[in-house]
C-alpha cells in the first residue's frame, strides 16, 4: 500500500436518489483511466448486517459479489463502471459494523474498556475501510456513504472520515452530491437547499471539497457563483451535473468538466499516464448511434411503489439488456409488466397483447404472488414461439410450466409455493431447510460463484464458447433430481449441469424446437458489462431482433 494512501468521501445532501453512485463510479473510472489503482467502497447505515434481507422494492436490487455477499445495487454500478470483481471488504453496512464492536467486546478485545459508540464505532469504521485499500492494493479508496445529510445514522461514519482527514489532512477529499430545485411555478432554479446541506455537513465538522451539483438542467454560472461563495470554495469546484439519458454519459460529462484533474490537484496527485478513455467512449458512441429497436417485456412483481414504479428491482438485468442490444445495433425498450395482470379474468386478453414484443424476461424473485401469470407468459412464449429467458425464479417456473403442460404433471410447481404439491419439480436443498428451520435467513443461501459444466451442441455451450462457467448465484430451491430424467426424455435440455451432476444450472430447448427459450439458476445479469456483455444475453437479443424479421 502506498505511503501516501488517498481517501475520496461521497455524500449526499437535499434528498436521498441524488446519484452518488453513478458520481462515485464516474469519479473512479476517470481516475483508473489515469492509471491509478482505485477501490470503491460502499456504507449504508442501515442496522441490517447485508443487504439480503431488505425488500428490493424498498430498498432496490440486492447486488451478489463474486464472494457470495449480498449488497447494495450501488456496488454492482463500481463493478459495471470500472470493469472489474470488488471484495466484500467493499461494502459494509451500520449493522455490520456494530456487530463486529459488539462481538469484539465480547471477546474482550477491548480489554475490559467501556466501549463507546466514540471513538469505538468510527476506529471500527476506518480499520475496514483502509483493509479494503490494502486488500485491493490501490491507490485511492472512494467511500460512498449512504443516505442524506441530516440523517441520524449516518453521524458516525462522516466522524470516521472526520476523523481520517484530520490524522491525513493532505490524503483526505470531500465530495457532496447535491440536488438544486427548479419549482414549477417559479421556473427558477434554487440553491438555498444545497446551501443548507453544506451547513450540515459543516456541522459535523467537515468542509465539502468539490460540489456535485445535480438537477433537471445545468447549473448556470451565477448559481455556481452562489454555491461557490456561500460554501467557502471556488467555482470551478462547483460541478453542473444535469440530468442524462445515460448514466455511461456522466464520466464524460465529468471529464470535460475536469473533475479529475481538480480531485488530483486537491490530492497533490500526478497522472500515471495519459488518459485512456477510448474504449469508453466507443460505448457510449455505440448506444447513441443504434439503428432500430428491440421490444422487451419483463414480467415480475417488485415494480410498485405507491403510485410509481421501482425498476431498480432489477437494475443489473436492465443494464445487462442494455449492453447487448447496444452492441448489436439495437435501442433496447424494455416494459415492465406486472405478473398479476395474467390472472383472472383478463388473462387471456392481457396474454395476446405479449405479441407486440421481441422477447420476455421473468427475471429473480420470492414468493407466491403473480407466479399463476408467469406461468401463463412462459406457456405463451413456449407455445408462440417468443424467445424467453428466465433468471433463477424465471428458470424454475420454466420448469414448472413444461411439467404440467408437456409432461402433464397437473399442479406441477415449486415447493416454495405449495410444499404439499404432488408433482415437487423444484425443491429446497436440504443443508437450506435446516438453516430454515433454525431461523437463519440471513446470507443463508447458496450464494456466490459456482462452476457448472456445459453440454455440447446447446444454447448455451453456443453462447458461451466454451465448456465450463462460473457464475453467482442467489437461492435456495432447486430442480428436483427425480424429475430430470422425465422431463428431459419428453423434450426439455438441461444443458448446465453443476460438476457433481446434481444441480440443474441451465434449462432449454434446442433450437431446432424453439428460436430462445432457456432459463438459468444463476444470476448471469450480474456478470455483464458495458464493454463486454453477457453471452446469455447476447445470445437472447440475437434472437429476440431475429424475430423482427
Amino acid at each position: 500500500m502506498p505511503k501516501s494512501h488517498k481517501y475520496i468521501f461521497v455524500v449526499g445532501g437535499v434528498m436521498s436518489g441524488v446519484g452518488k453512485g453513478v458520481a462515485t463510479s464516474s469519479i473512479a473510472l476517470l481516475l483508473q483511466a489515469r492509471g491509478f489503482k482505485v477501490s470503491p467502497i460502499k456504507i449504508d447505515p442501515y442496522l441490517n448486517v447485508d443487504a439480503g434481507t431488505m425488500n428490493p422494492t424498498e430498498h432496490g436490487e440486492v447486488f451478489v459479489l463474486r464472494s457470495g455477499l449480498e449488497t447494495d445495487q450501488d456496488m454492482g454500478s463500481y463493478e459495471r463502471f470500472l470493469g472489474k470483481e470488488l471484495n466484500p471488504e467493499n461494502y459494509m453496512t451500520g449493522g455490520l459494523v456494530y456487530k463486529s464492536v459488539i462481538d469484539r467486546e465480547r471477546a474482550l478485545g477491548y480489554g475490559g474498556k467501556c466501549v463507546e459508540p466514540v471513538p469505538h464505532i468510527p476506529e471500527e469504521v476506518i480499520r475496514r475501510i483502509k483493509a479494503a485499500g490494502e486488500k485491493d492494493k490501490s491507490d485511492i479508496t472512494l467511500v460512498e456513504i449512504g443516505g442524506t445529510l441530516g440523517e441520524y445514522q449516518s453521524v458516525m461514519f462522516i466522524e470516521a472520515a472526520r476523523t481520517l482527514q484530520m490524522a491525513n489532512p493532505d490524503d483526505v477529499l470531500f465530495v457532496l452530491v447535491t440536488y438544486l430545485p427548479v419549482p414549477g411555478k417559479l421556473g427558477e432554479m434554487k440553491t438555498k437547499p444545497t446551501q443548507y446541506a453544506v451547513r450540515t455537513m459543516n456541522s459535523y465538522g467537515v468542509q465539502p471539497d468539490i460540489i456535485i451539483a445535480r438537477g433537471e438542467v445545468p447549473v448556470d454560472m451565477k448559481r455556481k457563483e452562489k454555491i461557490a461563495s456561500s460554501s467557502g470554495m471556488r467555482i470551478e469546484q462547483v460541478i453542473s451535473a444535469p440530468d442524462v439519458d445515460s448514466v455511461y454519459d456522466v464520466p464524460l460529462n465529468f471529464e470535460a468538466d475536469n473533475i479529475a484533474t481538480i480531485v488530483m490537484k486537491l490530492l497533490k496527485l500526478k497522472s500515471k499516464r495519459p488518459v485512456e478513455l477510448a474504449p469508453w467512449k466507443n460505448f457510449v458512441k455505440k448506444a447513441k448511434n443504434t439503428k432500430g429497436e428491440v421490444r422487451i417485456g419483463m414480467v415480475g412483481k417488485y415494480f410498485a411503489t405507491g403510485d410509481f414504479v421501482l425498476a431498480d428491482s432489477y437494475l443489473s438485468v436492465i443494464e445487462a439488456l442494455k449492453y447487448s442490444a447496444y452492441h448489436a445495433g439495437k435501442k433496447p425498450v424494455i416494459e415492465w409488466i406486472a405478473a398479476t395482470d395474467f390472472e383472472g379474468m383478463h388473462a387471456s386478453k392481457n396474454l395476446a397483447k405479449l405479441s407486440r414484443y421481441d422477447g420476455i424476461i421473468v427475471p429473480g424473485g420470492f414468493g407466491s404472488r403473480g407466479i399463476e401469470g408467469k406461468l401463463r407468459v412462459i406457456e405463451y412464449c413456449r407455445v408462440n414461439k417468443v424467445p424467453y429467458f428466465g433468471l433463477c425464479y424465471g428458470m424454475q417456473l420454466l420448469v414448472a410450466e413444461y411439467a404440467r403442460n408437456v409432461l402433464g404433471l397437473r399442479g406441477a410447481i415449486t415447493t416454495e409455493i405449495d410444499p404439499k404439491t404432488k408433482h415437487p419439480v423444484v425443491v429446497i436443498l436440504p443443508e437450506q431447510q435446516e438453516k430454515l428451520d433454525a431461523g437463519d435467513y440471513g446470507g443463508s443461501m447458496r450464494l456466490g460463484v459456482y462452476p457448472a459444466y456445459l453440454k455440447e451442441g446447446t444454447v448455451a455451450r453456443a453462447a458461451y464458447r466454451a465448456e465450463m462457467v462460473q457464475e453467482r448465484h442467489r437461492h435456495r430451491y432447486e430442480v428436483n433430481p427425480e424429475y430430470v430424467e422425465a422431463l428431459e426424455k419428453a423434450g426439455l435440455v438441461f444443458s448446465g449441469i453443476s460438476p457433481d451432476e446434481k444441480l440443474m444450472e441451465i434449462a432449454e430447448l434446442p433450437k431446432s424446437k424453439h428460436p430462445f427459450f432457456l432459463g438459468t439458476q444463476f444470476h448471469p445479469e450480474f456478470t455483464a458489462r458495458p464493454l463486454t456483455s453477457h453471452p446469455l444475453f447476447d445470445a437472447f437479443i440475437k434472437a429476440a431482433i431475429k424475430k423482427q424479421k
